[in-house]
């Protein structure tokens, strides 16, 4: 029997995701967490998510979004988390969950599904092979999970492969090839240095131009609240940035992305802005970075040549309904 949610079943939520979502990563959770990343999350909807009962048991439950305030909002319902106790029987649980969000997405006029890291609701993971060192949000589903193998299946679309990348900071440094490649960026005009109002403009219209709604929204707030941001400028004009530099709790270096206008391309921007973010989350007691980049994008050299190191994989899907 498939119902929708009571918070009378957090206790045997939390305790089904400490035994099962683990398994594929991600951070065990306490009930005060729980209630953060999902049931007490702005965006979540009790109308959105679904506990499967066997025997007046949780078997299983499944969380998803949906708002017009969300990047695609109008169009899009997010898939937040599918879990589900391990058995013969998993698969076909997983998918009675799955149609009860889709069918909540269609009955709020979502025209897909997604699997995406534009999803508000945010799980962090442990990256394998450190010392319980995390990320703090999965980009989409772990690539070869039982639920990535279920959503193909179901017709949901492999739009990207995200690889989550991870570099430890104790002995990072600058080399110089890139000290000598911000040497001619220089010799045309461009400086990369930390954002200053004062003295900078024109960060508004490069995030409009960059196009992307996740590094409009924060780095321009980060830059209202002075947040430290860093910037690559021609003649005090914003061209690029790399940032916000913030360090998490849990010693990430955190920091939304590294964005060039396109106009400005050509000058080694983007190689600078980075190695020098790395620097500065260095300088502030970070003790490593992790991101994630589509298996194509062009940065991904840039990332390499830092020092990153591929450490897992995840899936960016989508489904129309």
């Amino acid at each position: 029997m498939i119902v929708a949610w009571d918070n009378t079943y957090e206790e045997e939520a939390v305790a089904l995701w400490n035994g099962e979502a683990v398994r594929d990563g991600y951070k065990e959770m306490s009930g005060e967490r729980f209630r953060s990343s999902m049931t007490g999350h702005p965006s979540f909807d009790a109308g959105t998510a679904f506990v499967l009962l066997e025997e007046g048991r949780v078997e299983g439950f499944a969380v998803g979004c949906a708002g017009d305030d969300l990047p695609l909002g109008d169009v899009a319902g997010y898939i937040t988390c599918v879990v589900v106790r391990s058995g013969p029987e998993a698969d076909a649980a997983r998918s009675r969950l799955l149609d009860e969000l889709e069918r909540r997405f269609r009955e709020l006029g979502r025209k897909q599904a997604e699997v995406l890291f534009f999803n508000p609701m945010r799980l962090p993971w442990y990256i394998p092979d450190t010392p319980g060192h995390e990320h703090n949000n999965a980009p989409g589903v772990p690539a070869g999970s039982s639920l990535h193998r279920l959503l193909l299946e179901r017709g949901y679309a492999e739009r990207a492969l995200q690889k989550a990348m991870y570099l430890p900071l104790a002995d990072f440094s600058v080399p110089d090839e890139i000290r000598a490649k911000e040497e001619r960026a220089a010799s045309a005009g461009y400086r990369v240095e930390r954002l200053d109002a004062a003295r900078h403009s024109g960060l508004a219209e490069m995030l409009e131009a960059l196009g992307n709604p996740l590094w409009k929204q924060e780095i321009a707030s980060a830059a209202a609240s002075g947040v430290p941001v860093l910037l690559a400028a021609r003649e005090g004009r914003a061209a690029g940035f790399a940032g916000p530099v913030i360090r998490e709790d849990s010693g990430r270096g955190y920091f939304a992305g590294i964005g060039v206008e396109p106009s400005h391309e050509g000058h080694g921007l983007g190689t600078i802005l980075f190695f020098r973010l790395c620097e500065a989350f260095r300088s502030a007691g970070a003790e490593y970075m992790s991101l994630y980049t589509g298996s194509g994008n062009p940065a991904l050299r840039i990332y390499e040549k830092a020092g990153f190191r591929t450490v897992k994989e995840f899936a960016v899907m989508r489904k129309e309904l």
